[in-house]
């Protein structure tokens, strides 16, 4: 199970993901905005985070305008892995080196097409552990400060 959500500047974008995963098969949980109506990112964040966090989704998927704003309050959660991506190399990365359990995008930055592109090659990467484990458990310890 993929938790997806957004604020008003990636509602449709996060539509057009919705579709075009489903499609493919992907199980995913929509936690809102269900529409164009103002919505603060920092709460919209805010359930994906905690689905992922208590393993009731495996990984996470929200877009804002820019994903600046949306990554930075999911960054905010303990556990929490949120790269920002607008390419699909780092995308990839993002899951084989960072071990990323939510990808961000911008709704109003990236178009329909790149961004199914992003979001199908970080659900398809896995980590890769090895020397790359070390790092992101030096990202745990910077969590416990």
């Amino acid at each position: 199970m993929i938790a997806i959500g957004s604020d008003h500047g990636g509602y449709k974008l996060k539509e057009y993901l919705k579709n075009r995963l489903t499609e493919r098969g992907l199980q995913l949980k929509d936690y809102g905005v269900y529409s164009e109506e103002s919505a603060d990112y920092p709460d919209c964040a805010k359930p994906v985070c905690e689905a992922v966090l208590s393993g009731e989704c495996e990984r996470g998927i929200l877009v804002c305008g820019t994903g600046i704003g949306i990554s930075i309050a999911a960054n905010k959660f303990k556990g929490i892995r949120a790269a920002l991506c607008s390419d699909v190399f780092s995308a990839k990365m993002a899951r084989e080196h960072n071990d990323a359990n939510i990808i961000c995008l911008g709704g109003r930055v990236t178009g329909e097409e790149l961004a199914g592109m992003i979001v199908e090659t970080y659900l398809e990467a896995s980590f890769l552990g090895g020397r790359h484990a070390a790092r992101v458990a030096k990202i745990h310890e910077i969590e416990n400060f």
